[in-house]
């Protein structure tokens, strides 16, 4: 495993360590709470994370989007948001430990090495950590490290992610700080 993929699939591991610690921090009524991410409510975004979690070890077994079909579209958390997370990260978990960062993953949008999707999930990990974070009244500190890794991959990738409707338009950072350039990238401010 090159430094790049080990480094990325260790961030990955904090990560979901790190969002489900936010998960069971979440006071029960800031659920309904708005989140910086636009039209999602506390509960939106972990809806969507765990949703994402979900599919992770569907894809690196190399199932392809038709085969998983739509059994994770919808609500997900149910009247248990804590334990639907803890559930689908523990399944992703071992998913990523077992995986290889050279194997195919069949995305919607193609085949890419699993390096590439484990990217793009540490970037949903760590934005929407922050939503969740933020939305919930909770500290809203990116760890340094995952900062730095998500801004230098978003630096080459966040036009894709912007084109696609993920993201706003990037607003002014106004500071050097990784994680405040991370967001504004994004289209949130810190």
């Amino acid at each position: 495993m090159s430094e790049t993929s080990v480094e990325t699939f260790e961030l990955i591991d904090q990560g979901l360590s790190a969002f489900g610690a936010k998960v069971h921090a979440v006071p029960a009524p800031a659920w309904s709470q708005p989140s910086p991410c636009t039209a999602w409510s506390v509960r939106d975004v972990v809806n969507h994370v765990v949703g994402e979690q979900l599919w992770v070890s569907h894809l690196l077994k190399g199932e392809t989007i038709a085969q998983v079909g739509d059994r994770y579209d919808g609500d997900v958390v149910g009247d248990a948001p804590a334990n639907a997370w803890d559930a689908a990260s523990l399944a992703a978990g071992t998913a990523w430990r077992n995986g290889s960062p050279d194997q195919i993953v069949h995305l919607s949008f193609g085949d890419v090495p699993a390096l590439e999707y484990a990217e793009q999930m540490l970037v949903d990990l760590v934005v929407h950590g922050w939503d969740l974070a933020r939305g919930a009244g909770l500290p809203d500190t990116i760890d340094p490290k995952a900062a730095e890794h998500v801004l230098g991959y978003l630096e080459l990738h966040a036009e894709d992610w912007r084109s696609g409707g993920a993201f706003g338009a990037a607003v002014d950072a106004g500071s050097s700080d990784p994680a405040v350039r991370l967001l504004a990238l994004t289209g949130r401010r810190a």
